[in-house]
């Protein structure tokens, strides 16, 4: 699958990786220290509370992953299952995504902690789209899967076996947009806020333009 991947995927990936390092930044960096782009350390915590009987943190934690999870069957429910497949649909994803960064700004701006699962649904909603055009070699919202790839690729190199370099470039282009999206935040938290998610809805409110024109155009050739 990766090979039949065009090559505005990887400008794309990056800045939609880009976009959820800044969002996971927010959570971390804001009043309530929690990741939002992945659910691996909050099921654990979730797990660690419910042991420990802070039933309300466990709720919490739980609406994170529910609200994460709500964004990818809602994103789902607009793309179907049709890998390479480029429409009107991700548009549409796309800018839900924006407005939902806007919302989750306002209500962390106010110190509501529907923020927290907003932005959580924000990033479900674009790592679904991603995972579905890409046949599941593409998601941009955590960067295990890609750490994981980069390792077997090198593992492959200390065997001498051959190494796709586009499977590695992929790799770098989700790990170094993840990474620059929470070091741009971090440095702009101190001066914006939460309101630094507006910034991150802007770039994809951009990009759901580009892709509308995009569309439009290939229809209008084909």
């Amino acid at each position: 699958m990766i090979a039949r991947l065009p090559r505005w995927v990887w400008p794309v990936a990056w800045l939609l990786a880009f976009v959820a390092g800044g969002v996971n930044a927010v959570g971390l960096i804001g009043f309530a220290h929690q990741a939002v782009s992945h659910l691996t350390g909050t099921t654990t915590l979730a797990a660690q509370a419910f042991a420990g009987g802070d039933v309300a943190h466990a709720g919490h934690l739980v609406a994170i992953a529910a609200a994460f999870v709500a964004g990818a069957v809602a994103s789902g429910a607009l793309i179907p299952v049709d890998a390479l497949r480029l429409g009107q649909r991700q548009t549409v994803v796309l800018a839900i995504v924006a407005l939902v960064l806007v919302a989750a700004a306002a209500c962390l701006a106010h110190g509501l902690m529907a923020g927290m699962y907003l932005a959580a649904a924000a990033c479900g909603l674009q790592n679904a789209m991603t995972t579905a055009y890409s046949g599941a070699v593409v998601r941009t919202s955590h960067v295990s899967g890609m750490f994981t790839d980069l390792g077997i690729a090198l593992g492959h190199v200390l065997r001498r076996e051959p190494v796709s370099r586009r499977r590695l470039l992929l790799c770098a282009t989700v790990i170094t947009g993840f990474f620059a999206g929470g070091l741009a935040t971090a440095a702009l938290f101190g001066r914006l806020g939460a309101g630094v998610l507006v910034v991150h809805a802007a770039l994809v409110a951009v990009l759901a333009l580009a892709n509308a024109r995009h569309v439009a155009r290939a229809r209008a050739m084909a």
